[in-house]
C-alpha cells in the first residue's frame, strides 16, 4: 500500500474506533465494509482483527472495573464451540455473501420471541449467542450487531455494556486472526507498518470517545445505538445484494447492447 492509502486508512480507523468507543459498536461494522472493498477477504479479515483487538482491548482496559466477567465466560464457551466447528470446514465466504450476512446480523436477535429477554448472565443464552456470533465473525468479520442487540437487551448500564462486550470482542477478533492468518488454506499476511498504524489509530479513537460516553445518559446510548445499527445494516444489505446481482445484470445489459 502507498503511504497516502495507509494514512487515509489510519484516519478512518481513528474515526471508527471513536464511534465504537462511544457506542461499543458500529465502528467495526463500517471498517470491515471499507476493507472488503479495498483488499482480498482474508487480508481484510486479518487487518480488521488487529484493529479491533487494539480498539476493544484498550476500551476494555479503560473500563475494566465495569466488566461483567460471568457474561464474558458464558460467551467464550460458545465461541470455542464455533471455532472447533469452523476449523473442520475452513470455509471462506465470497464478498457479496459476507456483506449480506453483515447486514442481516442486527435483525437476527430482533426475531426472537418477545418472551425471551436477552440475559448475558445466563449460561445457555451466552453459549448460544457466543456460538452464533463467533460463526458470524468468521463469515463476515464482525459479530457486533448481534452481540450489541444481546447486550442492549440485558440489565447492564452503558459502561457495563461497552466494557463487557469489548472483552468478548477481544477474544473473538483474536480467534478470527488465528483462523484467517493461519488455519485456512489461503492464509493472509499483513504489512507490519499498516498493522502498527491500525493499533495506534484504534487506541487514539477509543481514548477520544471516553469523555463523550461519560456525558451520555443510558437512554440516549440505547436510542442512538439502535438507529446506528439499523442504518448501517440496511446499507450493507443493499450493497451486498447489488454485488450479488451485478455480474448477471451487467452481462444481460452487454448482451442486449450487442444485439
Amino acid at each position: 500500500m502507498t503511504p497516502i492509502m495507509i494514512a487515509a486508512l489510519g484516519l478512518l480507523m481513528v474515526a471508527t474506533a471513536f464511534l465504537s468507543g462511544l457506542f461499543g459498536m458500529a465502528g467495526g461494522l463500517i471498517l470491515i465494509g471499507v476493507l472488503l472493498a479495498l483488499m482480498p477477504l482474508p487480508t481484510a479479515m486479518v487487518l480488521h482483527a488487529i484493529t479491533q483487538m487494539a480498539s476493544n482491548g484498550w476500551r476494555a482496559l479503560l473500563w475494566r472495573q465495569h466488566i461483567r466477567w460471568r457474561a464474558v465466560a458464558n460467551y467464550l464457551v460458545g465461541a470455542a464451540i464455533a471455532l472447533a466447528a469452523w476449523s473442520v470446514t475452513r470455509y471462506v465466504p465470497d464478498k457479496p455473501i459476507a456483506l449480506l450476512m453483515l447486514g442481516a446480523t442486527p435483525f437476527m436477535a430482533r426475531l426472537l420471541p418477545t418472551n425471551i429477554k436477552p440475559d448475558p448472565d445466563s449460561l445457555w443464552q451466552g453459549t448460544v449467542y457466543g456460538t452464533i456470533c463467533m460463526g458470524l465473525m468468521l463469515m463476515t468479520g464482525v459479530s457486533g450487531p448481534l452481540l450489541d442487540t444481546f447486550f442492549l437487551g440485558g440489565n447492564f448500564g452503558r459502561r457495563e455494556k461497552v466494557a463487557t462486550k469489548s472483552m468478548c470482542q477481544v477474544v473473538s477478533h483474536f480467534t478470527k486472526l488465528i483462523y484467517f492468518g493461519g488455519i485456512i488454506d489461503q492464509a493472509a499476511s499483513l504489512d507490519p507498518v499498516l498493522a502498527g498504524v491500525a493499533i495506534l489509530a484504534s487506541m487514539l479513537g477509543t481514548t477520544l470517545a471516553r469523555r463523550l460516553l461519560e456525558a451520555m445518559t443510558d437512554q440516549q446510548f440505547v436510542t442512538w445505538s439502535y438507529k446506528l445499527i439499523t442504518t448501517i445494516a440496511c446499507y450493507y444489505i443493499a450493497y451486498g445484494g447489488w454485488l450479488l446481482v451485478r455480474t448477471p445484470v451487467l452481462a444481460a445489459i452487454d448482451k442486449g447492447g450487442l444485439q
